[in-house]
């Protein structure tokens, strides 16, 4: 029988964590870094009580994303951007295994329980679910929630993967990718990532520059993959109550040219030649 994990430590903030010290720390930190699905993962829950979206910081969320500016509601996606800056705290620790540096955002689950009102106070928390092997290395599951008194409004899993080396050949199973009807065509802009960068918090530099971005491996700047997904969702709609899942599969290079597809409850970003940067699917809770 496996050891019963300790509980976690909860940790009560006062404000959200600034994001540029936490990211100087994550990458002084990524070289000493040796990912490892076995180790053990932070048992630290972040809280952040008495939470209120900054009606500013919303309304330039919700344009450079698409969604109506005069929403009375938070868009699906925005209490992601409310919880990153206390994922970061965590992922940039001296007690998290894998490297910040390089660490790429696969996927997204999110579950909305009801409807958010932008003009309410939320308690949010965030805490690391646990490590994985991956085919391509080790997988972190990261889990935000929101709630409304005791009531959880709102929650999500993201999955990060540490790519190296690994004899682990499994993978998550892929669904077969079925041919979407093509819905538009979005030309992106090369300031796309500092755009939304302004907007999140989420200055990571393969998003601002194409200088940057090549230290990387990348030749130019890319979109961010919670931009893609949060553009996508703006452009579908999305019930009150409701469940997404989105995977993303490859970067978008900026600028650049993409088309929007969906289909019932189903949709996706492609690029030239048939590739594919985003699929996912929304249905009712």
């Amino acid at each position: 029988m496996a050891p019963t994990p300790p509980e976690r430590a909860e940790s009560v903030l006062t404000r959200s964590p600034s994001l540029a010290p936490l990211l100087a720390r994550g990458a002084v930190l990524s070289p000493f870094r040796r990912p490892d699905p076995a180790a053990a993962p932070p048992r630290t829950r972040l809280v952040l009580p008495g939470l209120r979206p900054d009606p500013a910081e919303l309304a330039a969320y919700a344009k450079v994303c698409g969604f109506p500016a005069a929403a009375d509601t938070l868009p699906v996606t925005y209490p992601h951007v409310l919880g990153f800056p206390l994922a970061m705290r965590l992922m940039s620790a001296r007690d998290f295994p894998l490297p910040l540096l390089g660490l790429v955002h696969t996927s997204i689950s999110v579950t909305r329980h009801r409807a958010t009102p932008s003009a309410a106070f939320y308690d949010l928390a965030v805490h690391v679910d646990g490590l994985a092997p991956h085919r391509r290395g080790t997988e972190a599951a990261v889990v935000t929630e929101l709630r409304s008194g005791d009531e959880l409004v709102w929650e999500s899993r993201s999955t990060y993967l540490a790519r190296h080396r690994t004899a682990y050949s499994k993978g998550p199973e892929r669904t077969e990718d079925r041919e979407l009807p093509a819905v538009e065509e979005w030309r992106l802009p090369g300031d796309l990532g500092r755009r939304y960068g302004a907007a999140s918090g989420d200055r990571n530099p393969i998003h601002l520059h194409p200088l940057t971005a090549r230290l990387f491996g990348f030749p130019r700047a890319i979109a961010h993959g919670m931009w893609t997904v949060a553009r996508c969702l703006a452009a579908h709609g999305v019930p009150d109550a409701a469940e997404v899942r989105a995977e993303f599969r490859s970067p978008v290079l900026l600028p650049g040219t993409v088309t929007y597809a969906a289909d019932g409850g189903r949709f996706a970003l492609h690029g030239g030649g048939g590739r594919v940067h985003l699929t996912g699917e929304v249905g009712p809770l």
